[in-house]
């Protein structure tokens, strides 16, 4: 592997990070450059998942110093996650994950599409609290998106603000930090299943988390200063490039 090559990765990786630590999906970015290295899919996922972790683990003390966040629901939620992204990672080391695709390309249009025109959405925080209606919504939240990180992964942090938005009326700064702390406990889960079935490439995913550190810390400061006005536009418009990419994927194929 040629010194370029792993400058290029550390370059997309901590443009992956910003945007990731902003609005999720950063994966579109990061995970497509591994893939055209030619790492095998499986070694492409965990080596990303490595770089990912140290990225959201970087925004999520961010959030937390800075008070970004629900402690009181996510206090629950973290144990929704982790169970569901245990069984993400086990089922994606038996299942081909290309499978999701249709479906994740229409929800992706839909978050873009409703997040557009629903312009007051996020605008304030309007949660009540937690009731045991918002402790339900918000325990399935996290077990499936934990389970849908863990076995395919690109777009979780962008499900994670919708749903919170939407689901449980947080504004955007407070589901962003919702979103990338459980989004870490997802990684961190999913890499650990993964640094035990042997499919990290430590050699790139190294340099590649150092850049993406950068990255998330760049990114979140601007998250936090900024709040809606930064994020929903991101939002939208990670979440329309990913549906564009994963469609021209499809055609190709």
């Amino acid at each position: 592997m040629s010194i370029e090559y792993i400058v290029a990765l550390c370059g997309i990786g901590f443009a992956a990070a910003f945007i990731d630590s902003i609005a999720g999906g950063g994966g579109i970015i990061s995970l497509p450059g591994l893939l055209v290295l030619g790492v095998p899919p499986a070694f492409a996922l965990g080596t990303n998942k490595f770089a990912a972790s140290c990225a959201s683990f970087t925004s999520s003390l961010t959030f937390i110093k800075y008070r970004v966040y629900d402690g009181d629901l996510l206090k629950y939620l973290i144990f929704g996650t982790l169970l569901g992204a245990i069984l993400g990672v086990k089922t994606v080391l038996l299942l081909d994950s290309s499978q999701l695709r249709i479906i994740i390309i229409v929800l992706m249009i839909f978050v873009a599409i409703y997040t557009l025109f629903m312009k007051n959405i996020g605008s304030e925080n309007k949660f009540e609290g937690v009731t045991k209606k918002n402790l339900a919504i918000g325990l399935i939240i996290s077990l499936f998106l934990g389970f849908y990180d863990g076995f395919f992964g690109p777009g979780t942090g962008s499900f994670y603000i919708f749903l919170f938005i939407t689901l449980l009326n947080y504004d955007f700064k407070i589901s962003a930090g919702n979103g990338k702390i459980l989004n870490f406990v997802s990684n961190i889960t999913s890499l650990i299943m993964f640094a035990l079935h042997g499919k990290i490439l430590y050699s790139i995913a190294i340099p590649m988390a150092l850049a993406m550190i950068l990255g998330a810390r760049l990114g979140t400061k601007l998250a936090i200063k900024n709040g809606a006005r930064l994020i929903r536009p991101i939002l939208i418009s990670v979440t329309l490039l990913y549906a564009v990419k994963m469609i021209f994927d499809i055609t190709n194929h």
